[in-house]
């Protein structure tokens, strides 16, 4: 009798501690997908609509993914990337928070056999396939907008992302090649890094208005940066006739644009790059050989608005 009354809370308590278990996954903290999908930093506006069309894609397959944010943390990102190994998962779906210092955990990754898929930053080595823009692509859209529209002699800044990430180096590259080749009358009077941040790109743009009594434009890595910068000339009543542009085609970017407060901003189409990635996971599973999928910018002004307004 006494080992009958027993039972009900045993039964209870395995039924508690496999719920508590099977909940682990949609975190990140467990081990039993066969995707390990390591996000950058979910806060930030786009890597986050790339995971959340990633999201849907997998699910819409059936497919088995762990999610892990690390933050914008590199070391954090190394310490799941260290989890994801010890686990069993077949495939790791990753935006690099460091595409140098990750470089070891994919190369590990790589030595376990598990196919490294990166989206949207490029990492330093290690075998990868990659779902990707071409990044300088981005920055040259924006010189050949402003080398049409700017004044003779204008006068303009610069705001870049974060540390030398790629695509930080290579859309400034774009844009100062471009900006020299068509229009050498154009002078940068500064470029300052407000690492992908609305509020840093809002405290320097009010540095450089009290620095510098003519801005004729504020060329920006990133959409977010560039309604920080809006925000700041029209606290100043400057941005009658500053031309601001930014990359990504946010929501936000687009109704600055529609408002006239953005002259443009260049699509990187996180739909396209979240779901592009969810193919090659796919394949990787059934074990074919998944190949790099480029995404292409697309420059968005008032002109062809309409095309891409909800």
């Amino acid at each position: 009798m006494d080992c009958l009354r027993k039972i009900p809370s045993i039964i209870i308590a395995m039924l508690l501690t496999i719920t508590l278990t099977s909940g682990c996954g949609s975190s990140g903290g467990g081990s039993g997908g066969s995707i390990a999908y390591l996000n950058f930093d979910n806060s930030d506006v786009f890597v986050n609509i790339i995971k959340t069309e990633f999201e849907k894609g997998a699910s819409s397959k059936g497919l088995n993914v762990e999610y892990f944010d690390a933050k914008g943390d590199i070391n954090l990102q190394i310490d799941q990337m260290k989890e994801v190994l010890a686990g069993d998962y077949k495939v790791i779906v990753l935006i690099a928070a460091d595409g140098k210092l990750i470089v070891p955990m994919v190369e590990q990754a790589n030595a376990e056999g598990m196919t490294v898929i990166t989206i949207n930053r490029a990492i330093a080595g290690g075998e990868h396939v990659e779902v990707f823009s071409d990044e300088a692509e981005a920055g040259k859209m924006q010189a050949d907008y402003l080398a049409k529209t700017l004044p003779q002699g204008a006068n303009i800044v610069y705001l870049e992302g974060e540390g030398n990430q790629t695509n930080v180096i290579q859309r400034w590259e774009g844009f100062s090649k471009g900006i020299a080749s068509k229009r050498p009358d154009v002078k940068i009077l500064d470029m300052q890094s407000a690492a992908w941040s609305k509020v840093e790109a809002m405290k320097i743009t009010v540095q450089w208005l009290s620095l510098f009594p003519k801005i004729d434009a504020v060329v920006c890595g990133n959409d977010q940066m560039a309604l920080g910068a809006i925000s700041a000339l029209k606290a100043a009543n400057r941005l009658q006739g500053c031309q601001v542009t930014g990359v990504d085609a946010v929501d936000e970017a687009l109704k600055a644009v529609a408002a006239g407060e953005m002259v443009q901003t260049i699509k990187q189409d996180a739909a396209k790059q979240g779901s592009g990635a969810v193919g090659l996971a796919e394949e990787a599973l059934k074990g074919q050989k998944p190949s790099n999928v480029n995404v292409p910018f697309v420059s968005i002004t008032r002109e062809n608005l309409s095309q891409f307004m909800k």
